[in-house]
């Protein structure tokens, strides 16, 4: 209510705080708008590294958006270690969720990626769909 000034005074300090208490209890899509107030910098200063944190366990959930996301956020290294394999691990989660953004990436991605790259990438995002791994990157 406070980000959009629905029925109270739009504020976006107020918004994070609200969100913030809803994401700390795992709510993934307030998870997702806590995000985005990080990576706009909005009732909060820009911070990349709380952008990642916050998508990571969007993406952890299985949210393809956030998934997609991450992988965006490894290939360019905006707030997270720049890294082609996590990058396609992401990706190829976001694909296989129906995020056609992902195919796409993934296509462009691939050909600036050595075969073992590829292979360490594959296997990885095959470990990171069993139902308790954690660590998928």
């Amino acid at each position: 209510m406070y980000a959009i000034g629905d029925g109270v005074p739009e504020d976006n300090a107020e918004a994070v705080k609200w969100y913030r208490k809803a994401a700390d209890q795992g709510l993934a899509k307030v998870q997702v708008n806590l995000g985005l107030m990080y990576n706009n910098g909005e009732g909060v200063p820009e911070n990349h590294a709380e952008v990642v944190k916050w998508y990571r366990r969007d993406a952890d959930q299985g949210l393809a958006k956030a998934q997609y996301t991450l992988g965006y956020m490894y290939a360019t290294g905006a707030g997270a270690p720049e890294n082609s394999i996590n990058a396609y691990v992401w990706w190829s989660m976001a694909k296989t969720q129906g995020e056609p953004s992902a195919a796409t990436n993934l296509d462009i991605l691939k050909p600036q990626m050595t075969k073992q790259q590829i292979a360490d990438g594959e296997a990885l995002a095959t470990r990171c769909f069993e139902p308790d791994y954690k660590d998928c990157d």
